[in-house]
């Protein structure tokens, strides 16, 4: 059974139209897999906000409707994974009512549970911030593919889910910028779009008191 602050979260991100403030409160809330028996999670540190139809770097610019973008116009809370370059595979959250084609992408996690096969996977033998830094190495260390491309994110037992925040994020830690990579399109690239919490306030936030992955090995 889900618990009331997940179903609120799910509430929200099936109802709320408003994807930039969305793009914001998932910061802090996990991102949690559950890919060949085993169980990755992290926390969301960045993402970017996607608001068609008038957003030109929006897949769905113009509320363009094709085989990838079709999940991009379901009911919120659903994953949107596509490939970029054909080799990155890029974890979306789709928000707001059925139709309105809102995603928010997590371009960045801060690892919780799971620290040894996110290394194993990223073919890495310490933590260091790019573990998790960055939309495709993300996803490679959680084991996201697009064959959950269309997956529900609250679905009891599923291979993907999200879980509500669980500390208090204060605004002015969270910073904001242009998106990356959408130099093409026209003045949406200037749109502050990009929200993260700088690595560095992370064990603060979560409790941790300091730092302790560097000393992590595989």
């Amino acid at each position: 059974m889900l618990s009331e602050e997940t179903l609120l979260l799910q509430h929200r991100l099936r109802t709320d139209t408003d994807v930039v403030q969305l793009a914001q409160d998932l910061l802090g809330c996990g991102l949690c897999t559950h890919i060949g028996g085993i169980r990755t999670t992290g926390i969301i540190t960045e993402t970017e906000a996607y608001r068609a139809p008038e957003d030109r770097a929006s897949h769905a610019y113009g509320n363009r409707r094709t085989r990838r973008t079709e999940v991009m116009f379901a009911a919120g809370g659903h994953a949107y994974i596509y490939l970029c370059y054909g080799i990155h595979h890029l974890f979306n959250v789709v928000t707001g009512p059925e139709g309105m084609a809102h995603a928010v992408l997590v371009r960045a996690v801060w690892p919780v549970e799971g620290l040894e096969t996110m290394l194993q996977r990223r073919r890495m033998t310490r933590w260091r911030p790019g573990l998790t830094t960055g939309p495709g190495v993300l996803s490679q260390a959680l084991g996201l593919t697009t064959a959950l491309n269309g997956q529900p994110l609250f679905e009891a037992d599923g291979p993907v889910w999200l879980t509500p925040r669980t500390f208090t994020i204060s605004r002015a830690i969270i910073q904001s910028s242009p998106r990356i990579g959408v130099d093409y399109a026209g003045e949406c690239a200037a749109w502050p779009w990009r929200f993260f919490i700088p690595f560095a306030e992370m064990p603060a936030l979560t409790g941790e008191g300091r730092d302790t992955r560097t000393a992590v090995s595989s």
